[in-house]
């Protein structure tokens, strides 16, 4: 309650309470002698209160305490003049004590004013009542004052700190709201850069690759075989879908009507015909979820880019199989083997980011020697239950 019209409505309303009780329970020079203090009291809230009353919501707020502290001080003394004439101007507490704690900076001064204000009151009271039954009177009305208005003042005072505290952390939740929503559109916008690397490593760059060592090998052979001419036509058509379905957000399947049995099978016909490396496919399940045949199928492409780029071999396989719980795409080859190297030192987009994507859906990538003389196994497993979850 710190609008100034309130403190206005209530000052004037104890004005006039006091006032018509005056008037018509007191006579002579008392009369006039407390009618002054009221006007006084309303001269000084209007003149000096009214200000400290409004600054309580000023940013930042008043520092110095003397204003606050002579405007309680001329409080307290007013209505102890008042009462000291007439005792029923002591009804006046009832705003000097609320205005006492709304002028305050500090609860510390809150209180000493209180008591400082308890004290004049009860001493102007006590001789406007006289007597020794006057002054007991006096103490007791002022330390009844006083201990209502500790109470109350504290209480509210209480409630507004807890306010003020809540309306602080609330701002901080606010503030680190917004914190994590800025986080969170940067770590989603790094994901999805990520993402679409990997896309165009796995489909468009693989299929360039494809075409540079099909030109090259058609410029070797003179003149140009039409069947590398048709595999370099070919395989230019299909890097161009991938790069229509990567524009149109659609990193699935190269076609939606085919399995990814008959997707297999025709990458590893076109990988044979342009490579000789005889490969061979077998998958033995079906109705996989999109994402993780998309999955399979990115990896298999980056597989046998690596077999292509590195094993030097004469023939490769193809397995997907399955059990309850997992689904695992085999990819091995006759070539030379890793020959000591270690696939973790991946430093490009080829295994690293095949383990980003299998990672995505719970999935683990290994790469080992051929239990055999030669060659390289690829292994990719997903626990279908937690690609169906994630």
């Amino acid at each position: 309650m710190n609008n100034p019209k309130w403190w206005d409505i209530a000052v004037a309303g104890t004005a006039v309470i006091v006032g018509i009780t005056v008037v018509y329970t007191t006579g002579g020079y008392e009369g006039w002698a407390a009618f002054v203090s009221l006007v006084m009291l309303c001269l000084v809230y209007y003149l000096f209160g009214r200000r400290l009353v409004g600054a309580t919501d000023r940013v930042p707020p008043p520092t110095s305490m003397a204003p606050s502290i002579t405007f309680q001080a001329l409080l307290a003394i007013i209505v102890a003049v008042g009462a000291a004439f007439e005792p029923n101007v002591v009804t006046a507490q009832a705003i000097a004590f609320p205005l006492i704690w709304v002028v305050s900076l500090n609860t510390r001064q809150a209180v000493i004013a209180n008591i400082f204000a308890a004290i004049v009151i009860a001493v102007g009271f006590g001789i406007g009542l006289g007597g020794a039954t006057g002054a007991i009177q006096a103490l007791f009305v002022a330390g009844l004052s006083l201990a209502f208005s500790l109470a109350l003042g504290l209480w509210i005072t209480s409630i507004a700190n807890y306010a003020e505290e809540r309306d602080r952390l609330l701002a901080e939740l606010r503030a680190t709201q917004g914190e994590l929503e800025g986080m969170s559109r940067i770590a989603g916008a790094t994901a999805e850069r990520e993402r679409i690397a990997r896309e165009i490593h796995d489909t468009i760059a693989q299929s360039l690759t494809s075409i540079v060592m099909l030109a090259q090998r058609a410029r070797l052979e003179q003149p140009t075989p039409e069947t590398a001419l048709e595999l370099i036509e070919s395989t230019a058509r299909d890097a161009l879908g991938e790069a229509r379905a990567l524009v149109t957000a659609n990193a699935g399947l190269p076609s939606t009507d085919a399995s990814l049995a008959e997707t297999l099978s025709r990458l590893g016909e076109r990988f044979s015909r342009e490579t000789s490396v005889a490969v061979t496919t077998h998958v033995t399940l079906s109705g996989l979820p999109r994402d993780i045949e998309v999955v399979l199928l990115r990896c298999a492409q980056e597989g046998l880019a690596n077999v292509r780029k590195h094993a030097a071999a004469r023939t490769a396989s193809v397995t997907v199989s399955s059990t309850e719980s997992s689904v695992t795409l085999e990819i091995r080859d006759d070539g030379r083997g890793l020959r000591g190297y270690t696939p973790g030192d991946e430093r490009g987009f080829g295994l690293s980011g095949m383990r980003d994507r299998v990672g995505l859906v719970g999935g683990t990538l290994t790469v080992t020697d051929a239990d055999t003389a030669s060659g390289t196994i690829l292994t990719v497993d997903i626990p279908l239950m937690k690609a169906h979850t994630a």
